[in-house]
């Protein structure tokens, strides 16, 4: 039977016919795969924004919602494990859109023989998670697939949440001279996955930040009105989020090196495995864009609250060089910071 909708792909995707772990990192690949394949689909003005959420009015109520699928490997890991991962990273996306989480729902594909006492494990988890954050899980669903077919558990979840705050928060409100402001260090979450997943041992265990953000966002909300973007740097780092930025708001986006913080630990163990800190996942972790003349008291609200401790002002928006990061460097140079063309670290989230 023919279909009432052809999918036209107008130019390759990058040349492959396939889908590559590079499709899931977050960065140039994954771009590609939304805006030529899903985008065309589905095309309308919510999904359109592109954010981690969409707003959309309810008679007269502005509501986010929010879906997120969760296949990190390993699914325990120094700091936190796949269930509260899930319900933090769901309400984060809900917080970065300037919402307040109300409930979420879980649906779990688990593997035939997966252990239940894990299981359990995992789901306390996600209890105390749901309590930490305010939410309530009002809904779910359960699948069973057979031995080899599937890797423990995944795990997908939703979220609703309520925007009460007067406050657009969208590419298009950020405007040249905006700062940009990071609530503390990166790269935890990244390397504590690879660190367990690989057997590495550090020095210093490296744990990973998964933590939820919405108590964070309304102390910022509550301090000003000019919050123009908000994101939580997840998959691809701060890196891809940055660059998704200045593409949407055809800005030039500039950080400073040396005000982005990044844990000794991490730094180090990146320097020995090659990677670039700007580029590794964290949890709880967010950036935002805000007008100068708010940047400082957001700034001290965000370290008054204890996940903001670390706050820094690491960069600001430029009408120079639209479309394009660029990192002045502790030297004094600039470098160019691309989005993430492949996969640095596949299944972190």
């Amino acid at each position: 039977m023919a279909s009432e909708f052809n999918l036209n792909c107008p130019a390759p995707i990058s040349n492959y016919d396939k889908i590559l772990l590079g499709h899931g990192s977050g960065g140039k690949l994954t771009s590609e795969l939304i805006k030529n394949i899903f985008l065309p689909a589905f095309q309308n003005p919510y999904l359109a924004e592109l954010g981690d959420q969409a707003v959309v009015n309810v008679n007269g109520i502005k509501i986010a919602f929010t879906t997120d699928s969760y296949v990190v490997n390993p699914i325990f890991f120094p700091g936190g494990n796949i269930g509260e991962l899930a319900v933090n990273g769901t309400v984060n996306d809900l917080a970065v859109g300037g919402a307040r989480p109300l409930f979420i729902s879980a649906g779990f594909i688990l593997e035939e023989g997966f252990s239940l006492s894990e299981l359990c494990e995992i789901v306390e988890s996600m209890k105390r998670a749901c309590e930490r954050a305010g939410v309530i899980l009002v809904t779910g669903d359960t699948k069973v697939v057979e031995k080899g077919k599937g890797d423990k558990i995944f795990i997908n979840t939703s979220g609703i949440g309520i925007i009460e705050h007067d406050v657009e928060i969208s590419p298009r409100k950020v405007k040249p001279g905006d700062k940009i402001l990071l609530n503390g260090p990166i790269g935890l979450h990244g390397i504590a996955i690879l660190s367990k997943r690989e057997g590495i041992e550090f020095e210093v265990e490296i744990e990973s930040d998964t933590a939820p953000l919405n108590f964070l966002v309304q102390d910022i909300l509550s301090v000003s009105k000019n919050i123009h973007w908000m994101r939580d740097p997840t998959r691809g780092g701060v890196s891809s989020s940055l660059n998704e930025l200045a593409q949407s708001s055809n800005l030039g986006v500039e950080i400073w090196e040396t005000e982005i913080p990044i844990p000794e630990p991490v730094k180090a163990a990146c320097e020995m495995l090659g990677l670039d800190p700007l580029y590794v996942a964290n949890e709880g972790k967010l950036i935002a864009v805000v007008s100068p003349e708010d940047a400082d008291k957001v700034l001290e609200a965000m370290q008054n609250n204890p996940l903001g401790r670390e706050a820094k002002i690491i960069g600001e928006i430029t009408e120079e060089h639209p479309g394009v990061v660029l990192m002045k460097t502790a030297i004094g140079g600039k470098r160019v910071v691309d989005m993430l063309a492949g996969e640095q670290l596949p299944r972190i989230c």
